[in-house]
C-alpha cells in the first residue's frame, strides 16, 4: 500500500464517520508570528478547540503538511525528517474517548489490516492534575486489545500540549511491534530500542494550561489525533526507513546513479530529505533569508548543497532532482507541478549565492593557514574552524580536508562539541519562538486581525481597487502587512491611509460574520488570500460597509475598541511588494 492510498483511505474512512474533509493549512502560518512553521495538525484549529464554532461542524479530518526544525541536524540517520505529513481527525465538543478509540482501532485493524497482536497502547497514569485514564484502558480492552498490551505512563509520555501553555490533555498512543526482540525484560512502548514504534496519538483535550502552570477545564471536550504518514507507510511496507519507500526511492536512486561514493547513504538521505522539505516550503511561499523561516529554508538548501559536494555530484543536477520529485510527489502535492519552475529558480539562486560563499570561505581558510604557518602551528584551533562555518558557511569537513593536505590537523571531536552547543542554542531559540504559540489569540492579536482588514480596505481606496494582501504577520505588539505596489508610499499617502482607518474606527463599525459556501462568498465580493486553501464552507467577516473578507478570525465586535491606528514604517518587502508595519495605540 502506497502513501497516497493510506491518505485516501484515512480521509474516506473518517468521512464515512461523519467528518468533513478540510484542506491542509499552509506550512507557513498566516497571521501567526509565534511559530516558524505549521508543526502539528491541530495548530490551525486552536480557536475552534477553544470554543469558536467551525463552519464545517464538529467533526473534521484532513492531512496536514508539517515541518519541525529541532532535529534538523539529526537528518541523515534512519528515521529523522524535517518535513512530514500528519493525518488527523478532530472532535470539537462532539465524541470523546470511546468513539475516538473505537474508530482508531477499526481503521488500523480493518482498513489497514494490521493484526491486533502487532498493537500495543499506552494511557495516562494520572497525577494531581488529572486522574488515571481507566476509561481509555477499558475501551481498548472492549475493542480487543489484551490487557497485557495496555500500559500506563505519566505526563512525559502520555500528556500532550503544544508549547508551554494552551489547550492540552491526556492522550492514548498506539504502537506497532516491529518484531525485533525485546532489549530487556523491562522493554515496553516507552523504550527507545526500536521494537515499538508509535504510529498514532489521540489527545483528549479537556484542559487549558495557564501561564502560571495551573490547569482549568475547557468549555468543551475535544479529540485531536495525529498519525504520521511517512512512518505508517514505512511500517506497512515492511521497510527499515522512510527513505526505502516510494516517497524517497526515485530520488535516492538518482543520487546513487550520480555519485561515485556509493557507500555514503547518509549524504544521500540528507540531500533527499532537505530537497523535499525545501520544495514544500517554497511551494507555500517561503523564500531564503537570514532570519526566522527564511533562515531555516536557507539552512536546508545549503546543507543539501554541501552534501551534494560531498557526493561529488554536479550542482546543475539539482534541476534534475527537482523534476524527479515533481514526478514522484506531484499527485500528492499538485503545487510541486504547478510551481516547478519557481521552485527550481529559488533553489538555483540560493545555490549560486552559496557557491560564492564557499569560494569566499576558501579564501579565508587560506589566510588562516598562512597565519598558522607563520606562527609555526600544526593544529588549527577549533574556534577558528567553527568561525569559518558560522561566518562563511564553510563546512568543517572541507576545512579538515584542505588543512590536512597542507600538513595541519583539525580536531573534529572538539568541533562536534561546539556544534552541539550551537544546536542547543538553536533549539532554545526555537522553543522560545514556539512558547505560547498555540494558546489562541489574545486581546491585542484579535484587534490586529481586525485592523488588518481595515488596512486592506484603506489601501484599495487610496492606492486603487487592485491592491490586495500579499502576506501578513501579527504579534501582540504590532501588525505587518505586505501588498503589491510599484512605488514607495509618499507621506501624503501614508497620512491618508491612517486618517481613513482612524475615521472607520471612530465610526464604531460593527464586525459581523456569516457562514456560507466558498463560491457564494466569492460571488458576494468577499476577498480572500489563497482562496484555494479554504474549505468548502467558510466564514465571511464584514466590517460595516467598508470590508468583506473570508477569514478564520478571531475579530473584535466593533471597531471602536481598536484605539488609534499608526503606521510606524513603510518599506520594500521584495520586488514589487511593499510592507507596512503599524501599531494600535490606546
Amino acid at each position: 500500500m502506497k502513501a497516497i492510498e493510506i491518505r485516501n483511505k484515512y480521509l474516506n474512512y473518517f468521512k464515512s464517520k461523519g467528518h468533513v474533509v478540510i484542506p491542509s493549512a499552509p506550512l507557513i502560518p498566516e497571521n501567526d508570528a509565534s511559530v516558524l512553521f505549521t508543526t502539528a495538525g491541530m495548530q490551525p484549529l486552536v480557536p475552534y478547540l477553544l470554543g469558536q464554532k467551525h463552519p464545517n461542524g464538529t467533526r473534521l479530518t484532513d492531512y496536514q503538511k508539517c515541518l519541525r526544525t529541532v532535529d534538523i541536524d539529526e537528518v541523515g540517520d534512519n528515521r529523522h525528517l524535517t518535513y512530514f505529513e500528519m493525518l488527523g481527525n478532530w472532535s470539537l465538543g462532539d465524541y470523546f474517548k470511546e468513539e475516538s478509540i473505537s474508530m482508531s482501532y477499526e481503521f488500523l485493524t480493518k482498513e489497514l489490516g494490521i493484526p491486533v497482536e502487532k498493537l500495543s497502547v499506552t494511557c495516562f497514569a494520572g497525577d494531581s492534575d488529572c486522574a488515571r485514564d481507566e476509561e481509555s484502558a477499558k475501551v481498548w480492552k472492549k475493542v480487543g486489545v489484551p490487557e497485557e498490551k495496555i500500559y500506563f505512563f505519566g505526563k512525559d509520555d502520555n500528556w500532550w500540549i503544544a508549547g508551554e501553555n494552551g489547550p492540552c490533555g491526556p492522550d492514548t498512543e498506539m504502537f506497532y511491534d516491529t518484531g525485533k526482540p525485546k532489549c530487556s525484560s523491562e522493554c515496553n512502548p516507552s523504550c527507545g530500542c526500536g521494537k515499538y514504534v508509535e504510529i498514532w496519538n489521540n489527545v483528549f483535550m479537556e484542559f487549558y494550561k495557564n501561564e502560571d502552570g495551573t490547569y482549568k477545564k475547557l468549555s468543551q471536550k475535544n479529540v485531536d489525533t495525529g498519525l504520521g504518514l511517512e512512518r505508517i507507510n514505512m511500517l506497512l511496507q515492511g521497510k527499515e526507513t522512510p527513505y526505502d519507500t516510494e516517497l524517497f526511492v526515485p530520488v535516492m536512486d538518482k543520487l546513487l546513479e550520480l555519485t561515485p561514493y556509493k557507500e555514503n547513504i547518509q549524504s544521500r538521505r540528507i540531500v533527499a530529505e532537505h530537497l523535499r522539505a525545501s520544495m514544500m516550503i517554497i511551494s507555500d511561499g517561503g523564500r531564503p533569508s537570514n532570519i526566522d523561516r527564511g533562515y531555516i529554508l536557507r539552512r536546508l538548501i545549503r546543507r543539501m548543497i554541501r552534501h551534494l559536494n560531498k557526493l561529488e555530484i554536479n550542482l546543475n543536477e539539482i534541476s534534475t532532482l527537482v523534476d524527479v520529485y515533481k514526478d514522484t510527489l506531484g499527485e500528492m502535492y499538485p503545487d510541486l507541478v504547478l510551481k516547478n519552475k519557481e521552485i527550481k529558480q529559488v533553489i538555483i539562486d540560493e545555490k549560486d549565492k552559496f557557491v560564492k560563499t564557499l569560494e569566499h570561505g576558501q579564501r579565508e581558510l587560506e589566510k588562516v593557514l598562512n597565519r598558522a604557518k607563520q606562527e609555526n602551528k600544526t593544529i588549527l584551533e577549533t574556534s577558528t574552524v567553527f568561525n569559518l562555518y558560522e561566518t562563511y558557511g564553510f563546512p568543517p569537513e572541507v576545512t579538515k580536508e584542505i588543512a590536512e593536505e597542507q600538513g595541519y590537523s583539525v580536531d573534529l571531536k572538539e568541533i562536534d562539541k561546539l556544534f552541539k552547543e550551537h544546536q542547543e542554542k538553536s533549539k532554545t531559540g526555537s522553543d522560545k519562538k514556539f512558547k505560547g504559540g498555540l494558546s489562541g489569540s489574545g486581546e491585542m492579536e484579535t484587534k490586529y486581525h481586525t485592523a488588518t482588514h481595515l488596512l486592506n480596505a484603506a489601501l484599495k481606496v487610496i492606492l486603487g481597487p487592485e491592491t490586495h494582501q500579499a502576506g501578513s504577520n501579527i504579534t501582540p505588539e504590532r501588525m505587518r502587512f505586505d501588498f503589491p505596489c510599484d512605488h514607495k508610499l509618499t507621506d501624503d499617502e501614508k497620512k491618508k491611509i491612517e486618517d481613513l482607518i482612524n475615521e472607520w474606527i471612530e465610526e464604531g463599525l460593527n464586525v459581523t460574520n456569516t457562514e456560507m459556501k466558498k463560491e457564494d462568498a466569492v460571488a458576494t465580493g468577499a476577498e480572500a488570500m489563497f482562496i484555494e486553501r479554504y474549505p468548502d464552507i467558510v466564514t465571511v467577516y464584514t466590517i460595516g460597509d467598508v470590508s468583506k473578507e473570508i477569514c478564520m478570525g478571531p475579530h473584535v465586535e466593533n471597531t471602536k475598541v481598536l484605539g488609534h491606528f499608526k503606521i510606524q514604517k513603510e518599506e520594500a518587502s521584495s520586488a514589487g511588494v511593499r510592507r507596512i508595519k503599524a501599531v494600535l495605540i490606546n
